[in-house]
């Protein structure tokens, strides 16, 4: 079997499950297959090759793959990585999978950056604080999640982008804590960073198998209003934020307003709500009201 035909395969086992974007998923799985290295293997290479015929143990975990694609596990944890920010991330089953929604988050993040000290809450892969502290010129970024699990994948991501060569001139200082929320926390910090769970319990049941029955439903559950984790980093964030510091936050589409009201009887100011590029609310941010 050739590599052509073994992508035809693929794309044709998974078209018929009904999997979306079936051919974009036979390919990432085939390039996992291909080249161990994220995204390494490229598709100009593909069209030289396709006629090659296939090792046998390619096609045995191509074929594997695709089975496990049927079976509704996610791209990401089967390939084990994904792309963020144009980044590479490995995931597996004990984070969230980064969205494209998130982007949002760092690219208003990143202007502020500069020289200051930055705090990721509820880190989960570490998408976020790695690509503030890769992308933008930080003084340091500190990485905070409750899972255990959690972290040793962002410590994992952590390394592989250095591997990669993103601090060739000055890395900031990259710290990671354990703990519930505000419990790992002892420094301050000029810009905290939160993407919280947010979804009510009440709607779990409805999300895509792909979602409720493989990611990790702790990441998700943000309590029967879908505010708790949101109430207790408004609140915590007024002792860690050094003055006129920045609070923001990634929220669901419809809890923008409630979420803006919040940090409004917490004491902060000029509290924004930003939208993503389908206009819908996506973004909370506010600046710790200075004292006296």
């Amino acid at each position: 079997m050739t590599l052509r035909e073994l992508y035809g395969y693929g794309r044709k086992e998974l078209e018929e499950e009904g999997i979306k974007e079936s051919d974009l998923n036979a390919w990432y799985l085939l390039q996992s297959c291909l080249e161990k290295e994220p995204f390494s293997y490229s598709r100009s290479r593909y069209f030289l090759e396709q006629n090659q015929e296939t090792p046998l143990e390619v096609k045995k975990e191509y074929e594997e793959k695709i089975s496990a694609r049927k079976k509704h596990i996610p791209l990401e944890y089967i390939t084990g990585y994904t792309e963020f920010m144009g980044l590479p991330f490995w995931v597996n089953e004990s984070v969230l999978i980064p969205r494209q929604d998130t982007e949002l988050l760092v690219e208003l993040a990143l202007p502020e950056v500069k020289g200051k000290r930055v705090l990721d809450l509820c880190t989960g892969s570490g998408c976020i604080g790695l690509s503030i502290a890769a992308l933008g010129n930080p003084f340091s970024v500190t990485l905070s999640d409750i899972s255990r699990e959690a972290i040793e994948v962002a410590r994992r991501n952590q390394r592989y982008l250095e591997k990669m060569g993103q601090w060739k001139e000055r890395k900031p200082t990259i710290d990671f804590a354990i703990g519930d929320l505000w419990d790992a926390i002892h420094d301050s910090y000029d810009l905290i960073l939160s993407n919280p769970p947010y979804i009510e319990t009440s709607e779990l049941s409805g999300l895509m198998p792909e979602v409720i029955e493989h990611e990790p439903v702790s990441a998700l559950d943000g309590g029967e209003s879908g505010l708790d984790f949101y109430e207790k980093i408004v609140d915590g964030a007024k002792e860690y934020l050094r003055q006129e510091g920045i609070l923001m936050v990634e929220i669901g589409y419809n809890q923008g307003e409630a979420v803006k009201q919040l940090m409004e009887d917490n004491g902060f100011v000029n509290v924004q709500i930003k939208k993503d590029l389908n206009g819908l609310h996506r973004v909370v941010r506010g600046n710790l009201k200075k004292k006296g």
